[in-house]
């Protein structure tokens, strides 16, 4: 899936986490997010909400644990910002 492999690449520009993500489409400093279906529906719903009604793009990935090892921790990502 393409999706992993350009977190992976954009690593270093990674904002990880929902709070984190939250916040940074609030401000303004996501240029695109990241969420992992099997993670909790009503947490990334908002994320996915926010992302739409501030244009940002919203990708979907089929595994937590995966995006979070793309990301390059040991644990599960549920939702990832990039930094603009």
């Amino acid at each position: 899936m393409m999706s992993y492999e350009k977190v992976t690449q954009l690593r270093s520009k990674l904002i990880i986490g929902t709070k984190q993500t939250l916040k940074a489409i609030k401000h303004g400093a996501a240029s695109e997010v990241f969420i992992a279906d099997d993670a909790d529906r009503q947490i990334t719903q908002k994320v996915e909400n926010l992302a739409q009604a501030s244009d940002v793009p919203c990708h979907r990935v089929d595994s937590k644990r995966k995006l979070g090892a793309a990301c390059g921790i040991d644990v599960g990502a549920s939702a990832v910002a990039v930094k603009q």
